[in-house]
This record gives C-alpha cells, sequence and structure tokens, in this order.
C-alpha cells in the first residue's frame, strides 16, 4: 500500500495517533460502465470541504475539538484487485488502530474491502439507486455492480440492505438481496421505510455507505451512472443522524467531478462533516 498527496480535507489537523477520525482517499474507477471520472473525487471533496465553517451550529460542535486526520490517497493503479488488496489493507490499519474509517471514493468497488476490514461482526446500510447485486460483471467480480452482493458476502444475510434502489437487471438475483426501493420512500416517507427496514438488521455496530447516486440527481448531478426519484439530501441527513452512535465507519463514492458543478462535491464533503459531528456527538453524550 502506498500513500499520495498534500491536500487534506479541511480541519483535519491531528496526527493518526492522536486522531478518532481518519480519512482515506481511494482514488478508482476502472470498472465504472456508463461515465469514469471518480478517480477526482477524493480531490475534489477535499477541496469542497474547504468551504465549510467549522463550527456546525445544529450540533453545537466546532471541528476545531475534534481529533481527525487526512491519510491521503492510496496510488490508483493495477487492476480492480489489486485496488481491492490495497483498500483493504488501508482499512485494516485504520480499524485496526480503534479509528472511525472515513473512506472516499473512487467508484463503489472500493466498499467490499473496507468492510472486510472489520470482519463478519458489523450490519452494513447502502444507499444507492443501483442494486450492485451481480455476481459478476463484465467477467469481474470486482465491479463496482456487484458491490453489494460483495458485502453480503462478507457480513451474511440478515446483515446488510440498500435504501433508495431504483434501477436493477433482470440479471441480478434480486430476490435475495433486502432492498428498499426509492418509489416506496416517496409514497411512505423516507423515516417510515427506513425504520422498517432499519428493524430487519440485526443488532450489531453499523457501517454507512453512500453511493452519492442514490440522492436524486436534481441535488447531485456529478456522478457516472445517475437516476432520477431519488433520495434528498435531508432524507440521508435523517439516516446518518438516526443511526447515531451506532455508525462504525463511512464511506462515500460514485461521486464524478467532470459532470459536476460543484455541488456534488460539496454536498459529499458535507455529509462526511455530518457524519463525524453526529458520531463524536454520540460519544461525548455517553
Amino acid at each position: 500500500m502506498s500513500l499520495r498527496g498534500p491536500l487534506k480535507f479541511a480541519d483535519a489537523d491531528s496526527n493518526f495517533e492522536e486522531s478518532h477520525f481518519v480519512v482515506l482517499g481511494a482514488p478508482f474507477d476502472k470498472t465504472t460502465t456508463f461515465r469514469a471520472g471518480t478517480r477526482f473525487a477524493p480531490t475534489a471533496i477535499r477541496e469542497a470541504s474547504a468551504n465549510f465553517e467549522p463550527y456546525m451550529f445544529e450540533h453545537g460542535i466546532s471541528f476545531s475539538d475534534i481529533p481527525f486526520h487526512d491519510s491521503g490517497d492510496l496510488h490508483d493503479e493495477g487492476t480492480a484487485d489489486d485496488m481491492v488488496a490495497s483498500v483493504e489493507e488501508g482499512a485494516r490499519r485504520i480499524v485496526g488502530a480503534g479509528k472511525f474509517p472515513i473512506v472516499i471514493g473512487g467508484e463503489h468497488s472500493v466498499t467490499p474491502p473496507v468492510v472486510k476490514a472489520f470482519g463478519e461482526d458489523i450490519a452494513v446500510v447502502i444507499i444507492d439507486a443501483h442494486l450492485d447485486y451481480q455476481n459478476e460483471y463484465q467477467g469481474l467480480r470486482n465491479s463496482h455492480a456487484c458491490a453489494h452482493r460483495r458485502v453480503a458476502d462478507i457480513v451474511g444475510e440478515g446483515n446488510v440492505f440498500a435504501f433508495g434502489v431504483r434501477s436493477y437487471s433482470d440479471e441480478e438475483d434480486f430476490e435475495e438481496a433486502v432492498f428498499v426501493d426509492a418509489l416506496r420512500i416517496h409514497e411512505h416517507g423516507c423515516e417510515e421505510e427506513f425504520e422498517k427496514a432499519l428493524s430487519c438488521l440485526k443488532e450489531r455496530p453499523i457501517y454507512l455507505s453512500l453511493d452519492i447516486d442514490g440522492i436524486d440527481p436534481a441535488f447531485a448531478p456529478g456522478t457516472g451512472t445517475p437516476e432520477p426519484f431519488g433520495l434528498t439530501p435531508f432524507d440521508v441527513k435523517y439516516i446518518i443522524n438516526r443511526l447515531g452512535d451506532r455508525l462504525v465507519g463511512f464511506d462515500v463514492v460514485e461521486v464524478s467531478p467532470p459532470y459536476d458543478n460543484g455541488n456534488t462535491s460539496l454536498l459529499a464533503a458535507r455529509f462526511i462533516k455530518e457524519v463525524i459531528a453526529v458520531k463524536w456527538k454520540a460519544m461525548n453524550s455517553k
């Protein structure tokens, strides 16, 4: 594993040892299927993070008080299998040190190796427009089209669901997958449907994976495979706050800056700050 890049996420001023939260960039997009560009996301999201004040008024906390470190980016080199091995190594370093990993993709294929770094004793919530439950796609088991399936292979049945889905192919084993479609969410409301889905998970710590295309492209146009009729940013904010202290890790993936006007990278950066704020507040309320 090798790291590069001097650019840091805003307010990530602590060293690795003293930090509770650690950012790791994974700029990989070699299995993208519609339009590439997610390899540029870690840099764009870090640049966007400079827009925000350290103080978050709704949480009553300042990032100047939070031990937070940015480890830089993994090198974008090799095959999808090489990337998976590199991300798992990087994630194991963070998780093994008792830190909270925040991974910035890159495409969604970076998520399973981060989950694998935790072992089998977590549950996973995936926000995504796509089911991503194919066993392999174009000959690749580590394609971004297989992310949900690979996570399910790791944590097992009853420990993962996808939220906000509005696209899947007839080649996928969608009857095996647990998911909530976006039309049902729009009909009944995010809170009701998320509570139902959450009640089906086993009582485990939760890793949250945010594929930015889970959000409607009206709010997040800069993504590789946009799908209309998605979630709102407030829906995602609700989910982050609802999970609270159960969160043990987070990633944001599939941001594609070449197709962005800046809004999508800003939104991704703001969700990273939201996760840190929510977890930090929960830790300090015990």
